[in-house]
């Protein structure tokens, strides 16, 4: 695994994770906060945690392409 994938892929499950928190908060499943039963949170959740998800797509994605890629140079030139 590469820094660039490992880095992309803790950002995105990071992304995810706040984003449950404050979605939860903002539905009032997790009190003791002033985010709690604030719909804006809520909101703000689901956001970041899709934009996390989509983050962890894109990566997992490039590191598909990029390997298949450098397959078909080695089938190419011959070196295996």
């Amino acid at each position: 695994m590469t820094l660039r994938r490992a880095v992309g892929l803790s950002l995105a499950g990071l992304m995810v994770l706040v984003g449950a928190v404050w979605f939860g908060q903002g539905n009032g499943w997790i009190g003791g906060s002033s985010m709690t039963d604030d719909g804006f949170w809520a909101y703000a959740g689901a956001v970041t945690a899709g934009l996390g998800v989509a983050l962890a797509y894109v990566v997992v994605q490039s590191a598909r392409r990029s390997k298949g890629d450098a397959g078909a140079l080695d089938d190419r030139y011959g070196r295996r």
